[in-house]
């Protein structure tokens, strides 16, 4: 990949909504070598969506519960974790995926109204899922960055620095 397309990727990754004209001036690109890198980037299936971060504490009677599990897999033969990780992710309530290394192989986030609506996912959908041998649940309490957006910053220490 060449070094505008990259540039044209990270200046979408830290704002999805920047207009054609103001990347085509930051890579000093036309605008049509842009839309063009665009629209191959999306049919290469690169660039999958365009996100939006928010902090739904803020929005009244929407905050929900956010949930991370670590999964123990039995994976299977031919297919290693896909099958299985496929099924999972098929579930409504799954926001994220991961393979991981570690004790565990998959964590799965996954967002819920309540916890006892996150505890059903895991104990009738997840667990009851021949491949799965154990979970472990992760309730999230508070945000303080998520995709690279801190959310809220602290006054922190208002003193004057004084040195002798």
């Amino acid at each position: 990949m060449d070094a505008k397309k990259l540039e044209v990727l990270r200046i979408l990754e830290e704002n999805a909504r920047t207009d054609i004209e103001t990347i085509a001036k930051m890579t000093d690109q036309s605008e049509e070598e842009v839309k063009a890198q665009i629209v191959s980037l999306e049919n290469e299936k690169i660039l999958l969506n365009y996100t939006a971060v928010i902090d739904w504490s803020k929005v009244s009677d929407q905050e929900g519960v956010t949930a991370m599990i670590d999964v123990k897999v039995t994976p299977q033969r031919g297919v290693g974790f896909d099958e299985v990780a496929e099924r999972i992710y098929r579930f409504p309530e799954v926001r994220a995926l991961y393979l991981m290394s570690g004790a565990y192989d998959l964590s799965v986030v996954i967002e819920g109204k309540t916890m006892a609506e996150i505890a059903r996912f895991v104990s009738e959908k997840l667990s009851t899922l021949d491949p799965v041998i154990s979970t472990t649940t992760h309730f999230q309490l508070k945000t303080y960055k998520h995709d690279g957006v801190v959310f809220e910053k602290g006054e922190g220490d208002q003193r004057i620095v004084f040195s002798p």
